[in-house]
């Protein structure tokens, strides 16, 4: 069983002697003092890590009487596996940062201290400072349970050197689906540099030799499927705020998932399965191997530090209209937690003008708070992605996946019969059909954001 220390609980006497745990009781004020020593558990790649390093690194030096320990978990899952061991045994961390497909399975269990009160008391920033977008994700039952730092979206990173290589165009904002694909059968190249598997149209038969340059990569999940359904004009679910079943079988979304499947099965422009377990996408993208990768505003610190080539991104293309998904991680406080005021004081200060500058200044987010995002501390045409307004663009076109207690258990089901469908060419009537059989008996065991009845 994967074990969390325990909290170092630094007692201040002062502070209970004046009351001023009652004072902040129902949110934080910017200029109350704080101290105490609060556990941080977050997860990510290096460069990732880093940025939350930089941003520890400042709020000591304006808060020097809180003591910030990053905890880091290896991946997504050991994240979860410890916070739920944790909040079991009575230790867990004062704060924790997850994506709002995650944090559900917490709310149902009453494990988190809601951020609302916090947010009306306090004097560094209001709710309509925060696109409106990013921060809906995280209501439960009504209640804004968690903070934003950030509202970022499906996008597409291109090795411009590779472009021009071939002399093909780059990707641009406000390509259709068939545009994406055909670009990406014309960067499909063997070791010679020639396109394969009658990625030209031009060429009297295909070129079977083996890529070794792939046009695209997309993981076969539902948050990359789940766009171009939108933009398809047909949904995931049906009812976003009870779902009780995947619709992927209406014609919309049927048409859709095949298309996906598609970018395989018949146009081989993406990695195979095995391709994939040796060299994931953005590993490949990195090392000039891919021409184009479909990812959210997270990949950019670790692009920024690796790739020795010219990339940009470009918007999401689509099929009838633009849509993107959300993706968001908001700082969530533990009901737990024996250091509220001194978390509270450093979500006030991550979320913040200063702290959300640090943080946009590593590439790592698209700040959820207005000014930020607005501003050259992300939109900064000296720093790569030169085209980062692209992700400021798709905000109007932004929904996200249902809340929903048991998400987790329905995507990883969901994301294993989608790779049949991708990688085993399995028919995508077989794969819908398989898919709402398995995830129903868990959107009916999984409580809703809005409401607990079924």
């Amino acid at each position: 069983m994967l074990r969390v220390p325990r909290l170092r609980i630094v007692a201040v006497a002062a502070m209970a002697a004046l009351g001023l745990a009652l004072a902040t009781a129902c949110g934080g004020d910017s200029g109350s003092e704080a101290s105490g020593s609060i556990r941080f558990l977050i997860f990510g790649d290096p460069a990732e890590i880093n940025a939350y390093r930089t941003l520890v690194k400042s709020f000591k030096e304006e808060e020097p009487d809180i003591d910030v320990q990053l905890v880091e978990a290896s991946d997504r899952e050991d994240l979860i596996a410890r916070l739920s061991t944790s909040i079991a045994g009575g230790s867990p961390p004062d704060l924790f940062l997850m994506n709002y497909r995650f944090y559900g399975q917490f709310a149902a269990r009453d494990a988190l201290e809601p951020l609302a009160p916090y947010l009306e008391d306090s004097d560094v920033f209001e709710e309509d400072d925060f696109y409106p977008e990013a921060l809906d994700a995280f209501r439960w039952k009504g209640e804004l349970t968690c903070l934003p730092q950030n509202i970022s979206s499906l996008i597409v990173y291109y090795n411009r050197d590779l472009f021009k290589r071939f002399g093909v165009p780059p990707p641009k904002d406000g390509m259709r689906w068939n545009e994406l694909v055909f670009r990406a059968q014309q960067m499909t190249r063997d070791k010679n540099g020639q396109p394969v598997r009658g990625a030209d149209p031009d060429l009297p038969q295909a070129n079977t030799a083996p890529a070794e340059i792939y046009g695209l990569g997309v993981e076969p999940s539902i948050i990359r499927v789940a766009s171009f359904v939108w933009s398809n004009g047909g949904e995931i679910v049906d009812d976003t705020d009870n779902p009780t079943r995947f619709t992927l079988d209406t014609p919309e979304a049927k048409q859709t998932v095949e298309s996906f499947f598609q970018l395989r099965t018949l146009h081989g422009v993406v990695p195979s399965d095995q391709e994939v377990e040796a060299e994931d996408d953005e590993s490949r993208f990195v090392n000039g191997r891919l021409a184009m990768l479909l990812d959210s505003r997270r990949a950019v610190p670790s692009l920024r530090e690796a790739a020795e080539f010219d990339w940009d991104v470009a918007s999401l293309p689509y099929f009838q209209e633009p849509a993107n998904i959300l993706h968001s991680d908001a700082y969530c406080m533990t009901e737990a937690s024996e250091e509220k005021d001194a978390a509270w004081r450093f979500v006030e200060y991550a979320l913040g003008p200063e702290g959300a500058t640090v943080v946009a200044k590593t590439g790592r987010t698209v700040p959820s708070l207005r000014s930020v995002a607005e501003s050259d501390a992300f939109l900064d045409p000296t720093q790569k992605p030169k085209n980062s307004q692209a992700f400021l663009d798709a905000i109007e076109t932004i929904k996200h996946v249902p809340t929903v207690s048991t998400w987790p258990e329905i995507e990883d089901v969901t994301n294993g019969l989608l790779e049949n469908g991708m990688y085993l060419a399995q028919p995508v009537d077989k794969v819908v059909a398989e898919i709402d059989l398995k995830t129903r008996p868990l959107f009916e065991r999984g409580e809703s954001a809005e409401s607990a009845e079924r």
